[in-house]
């Protein structure tokens, strides 16, 4: 690094968990991000900023007037464009690394290619059929998956390591079908600072995941109530039965 990338980084380096090896970690990183919304938004502001190599962003959808209250890349301006296209020219501003975009929602080989292509996944999709298709090729490509949901006031945040097998997948969790009350933001809304604060944790679990700072949530479900202000981590256990990361 030169001086000026020295001193982008100074606060990082400083702490004694990361230092100058664990910025150099990150600046080597590739990082999928998966879903432009209120998680996704939020979580590549801070992906971005703390210098990811290659933070790419996934995403199929146009910005609508309806996400502007808490997808924070965006304005009035941005209405119709697609997202990963605003946000990308919003982050070039603020990140010392490469920013690159996948402008699909995507499925099959495009999704295991693009899997394959990172080191680690983020999971800030809205609906369960990507959920359960990113864990499925994440198990299958050994590649990490930090995973965030938000609905209303409320979050969960979890990570799937294929170091930590006895810890199981999203699939082991949800058994691979969409719960019957399953519910988008459109119909049950959402409070932006909800949507901020789980994409917030969830670039910290990356963060922590590439530069091997602290406790990630290998093995844990972090479940969190912003209308209480209160959270809870729930241990998780591998599905013996599990089609996905079972021993099979």
């Amino acid at each position: 690094m030169d001086d000026a990338e020295l001193l982008y980084h100074s606060a990082h380096i400083l702490l004694p968990q990361m230092g100058i090896e664990g910025v150099e970690r990150l600046r080597a990183a590739r990082v999928l991000l998966v879903g432009a919304g209120g998680l996704g938004t939020a979580a590549a502001v801070y992906l971005a900023r703390s210098g990811i190599g290659r933070l790419t962003l996934a995403d199929g959808d146009t910005v609508s007037r309806t996400n502007l209250p808490r997808q924070i890349l965006y304005g009035e301006a941005d209405v119709g464009m697609p997202k990963v296209t605003v946000a990308a020219r919003a982050l070039a501003h603020c990140s010392p690394g490469q920013i690159e975009v996948i402008d699909e929602r995507l499925e099959g080989g495009a999704l295991i290619e693009a899997v394959s292509a990172a080191d680690l996944v983020c999971d800030a999709s809205d609906n369960f059929a990507t959920r359960f298709a990113l864990n499925a090729a994440c198990v299958r490509k050994r590649v990490p998956l930090v995973s965030a949901a938000v609905i209303r006031f409320e979050g969960q945040l979890l990570v799937v390591d294929p170091q930590t097998p006895q810890a199981g997948c999203y699939h082991c969790l949800y058994g691979g079908e969409t719960p019957d009350d399953a519910q988008r933001c459109a119909e049950s809304g959402i409070l932006g600072p909800a949507a901020g604060t789980m994409g917030s944790l969830q670039a910290l679990e990356t963060v922590k995941m590439i530069t091997g700072m602290g406790e990630p949530l290998r093995q844990g479900l972090f479940v969190f109530d912003g209308l209480t202000l209160t959270m809870h981590t729930i241990r998780r256990r591998r599905d013996p039965a599990c089609p996905v990361c079972g021993p099979s």
